[in-house]
Parts: C-alpha cells; structure tokens; sequence
C-alpha cells in the first residue's frame, strides 16, 4: 500500500547480467540482456538537509516483502520523525528482478543496493533497518557506510545475528521484540546485545514474531526513539493518519 507522498523506484543491480552469464559458463544472451533492478519505494524526507532510513522486509522465501504491516510500521515512524525511506522487495520477489534466495550474500547485496540508492538521495545521516531476516541483514551492512549512525531492528533472531558485526557497531541501535517472539527470544536478544548504553531492547507485552498483537506499539517504540514522540504525533497515530 502505497500514499501519495510515496514514489515507486526501481533500485539498480549494475552487474547482474554479466554474473549470471559468468555462472552459465559465459554463454552470451543473443536478446534481452540488461541489469535488473529491485522494486522498491522511496518517501521523501523532512528539513533541508534530511536523513533516511533504509527498511528491510522479512525472510524472501516465506513470504518476506515491503508490504509486511511490520515494515509498514516501521516506515511510517521514520516518515513521523522527518527522514526519507527506502523500503524494496528482495530479489524475485514482487517485481524486483532475479530469483528468490534466502542466502545472506544475495540479501548482503540487496541492501547494499538500496543503501547505495538512499546514499545519492539524502544528504543526511542514516538508519539501517529491517524487520527479521531483514534486520539480521541490517546489522551486517551498517558498518558498509560512515553515514550509517543508528541501527532499528525489529525482531531480530538472535541465531541470525552476526556478533562481531553488532558488536563493531559503534552507533545506537534500537531493538524491538514481543515478550513471546519464539524466533527471538527476550532472553537472548538481550544477551546478544550486551549492556551498552548506546543500546536499548523494548519488550512489546504478548506479542509474537508477528504482531498480530501491539503491531501499533512497533511504530510507538520507534518513534520515541526517534525523536518523533510528541503529543501532535501521538494524537494524528491516534487518529489514523
């Protein structure tokens, strides 16, 4: 679901092409052969010089894409607090180019994409993103780019966490999770992260890894963090917008 603030983009795999014929044993493509790109979304920011967000979907392969109410969520929080966002689908998912792939260097290389989009589009910090398999991912390229000052992740599996990337991170991260997430427990969520100051870990109360309930508590929690949490916001959220 798109708004009108919202502009579909199509985000470039430059290189694609000639990888895949490199795999085919350099057979050459007599038709058709060009670059494929990811389908994604992009919502301006707020403020002369704004910062972004980019916002990673969940797993490709069951059912992960930018539609997810979750990632919804997380958008609108980032849009409140006046940052441009970049959501997009994974490869071959939705109408992005290429086929699906759970592997972590194909989701590397996805959000390296959209990061490198949102890099050209904003002139301000940025927030790597994601929710799940997407926020695993987050976490691994947010030390790609200096301009990546904050982590917001939403519940992330600990199984997935790449350590020595979370713990190199010298940013401030936000972790989101419900009391009753099976895929992320509390428990070692808080673990994984540590007892750094810079890191905070909200619990949203009977909750699961899906939010079926406090789904609105995801962009609540962000928001605060964010620095969008005012009494106009809390009331428009309240209302709808």
């Amino acid at each position: 679901m798109t708004s009108q603030e919202d502009k579909m983009i199509a985000i470039a795999m430059p290189g694609q092409a000639a990888a895949g014929r490199a795999q085919r044993g350099g057979a050459e493509r007599r038709s058709n052969e060009q670059d494929w790109a990811l389908e994604g979304i992009f919502t301006s920011g707020a403020g002369p010089e704004p910062g972004g967000a980019v916002i990673a979907p969940p797993h490709p392969l069951y059912g992960g894409s930018m539609d997810s109410p979750v990632v919804a969520e997380i958008t609108w929080a980032c849009k409140r607090a006046g940052f441009a966002t970049v959501r997009f689908n994974w490869r071959g998912v939705g109408a992005s180019g290429g086929s699906p792939s759970g592997e972590n260097a194909h989701a590397d290389t996805d959000y390296v994409a959209a990061l490198a989009y949102l890099e050209d589009t904003v002139p301000g910090p940025i927030i790597a993103a994601g929710y799940s398999f997407g926020a695993a991912t987050a976490v691994r390229i947010a030390r790609a780019s200096p301009r990546v000052r904050r982590l917001l992740l939403v519940a992330p599996p600990p199984a997935l966490l790449d350590a020595g990337a979370l713990a190199g991170f010298r940013g401030r991260v936000l972790a989101v999770v419900g009391s009753r997430d099976s895929f992320a427990p509390v428990a070692e969520l808080a673990a994984s992260l540590g007892d750094d100051p810079r890191r905070r870990l909200e619990v949203v109360p009977d909750a699961d890894h899906f939010f079926q309930r406090g789904l609105s508590d995801v962009s609540r929690l962000a928001g605060a963090w964010l620095g969008a949490q005012t009494p106009e916001w809390l009331t428009q959220r309240a209302d709808g917008e």
